[in-house]
């Protein structure tokens, strides 16, 4: 099978919008977030062209159209760049968050919601987040953020994660920079996010009312020094 791991395009968004709402299906953290089971895939395109627009790092897993895979997007990795903790947002992405902000909310006005997004749990999330960041981001310079990682389910077991999360962290160790991710499960996440080099430095406990689920937060340094 000729896999190739390739930068995303804005013609990419709407079979990684797909792929991604798949792999999620069953995610702890998605049903936490979510009072529906689908995402509003509008809102996710947004987000993926404001990921591309500020050109961050963004990649798809493609394969051959066959009959087992319909579609050539298989896989999905959005990273964040390190953002020096002295430097403040540029004018450039200042004006694609206040973009961003403007279409998601033409997209609640369109489809009269927020595609299931639990506001007062995302807030939370937002607010724990925070948090454990200014306590596990210790390194002046900023983390490459693992931002999302999907697998379609007929691909998984196959590398063909560690070899999405590979594209970046070679980069970081190129640039001699530390990466960062946060995973909704436990099994089998940490072991293979260890063989890659992460390891775990603290948790997240999303609770409000009797759901709850765990989000844990790893760090992986640079292979070769800054």
């Amino acid at each position: 099978m000729a896999l190739q791991i390739v930068p995303m395009t804005k013609q990419d968004i709407p079979e990684a919008v797909e792929c991604v709402q798949t792999a999620f299906a069953d995610d702890p953290y998605f049903h936490w977030l979510f009072d529906s089971s689908e995402r509003n895939a509008a809102s996710l395109a947004a987000h993926f062209q404001y990921g591309l627009n500020c050109n961050t790092p963004m990649y798809v897993a493609k394969v051959p159209i066959s009959d087992k895979h319909p579609r050539s997007i298989v896989g999905v990795s959005w990273w964040f760049s390190p953002q020096p903790a002295s430097k403040g947002v540029s004018w450039s992405v200042w004006a694609q968050d206040w973009l961003l902000s403007f279409r998601q909310f033409l997209f609640n006005v369109r489809f009269g919601g927020r595609g299931g997004l639990n506001l007062h749990r995302y807030k939370m999330w937002k607010e724990m987040q925070r948090k454990t960041h200014d306590v596990v981001w210790t390194d002046p310079r900023g983390y490459y953020f693992c931002n999302v990682l999907a697998v379609s389910s007929e691909m998984r077991g196959m590398g063909l994660g560690r070899k999405l999360v590979e594209v970046v962290t070679q980069q970081a160790d190129r640039d001699g920079m530390p990466c960062y991710l946060e995973s909704s499960k436990g099994v089998p996440n940490i072991i293979i996010y260890e063989k890659l080099g992460f390891n775990l430095v603290t948790e997240i406990d999303c609770v409000d009312g009797n759901d709850a689920c765990k989000l844990y937060c790893m760090v992986r340094k640079p292979k070769t020094k800054a």
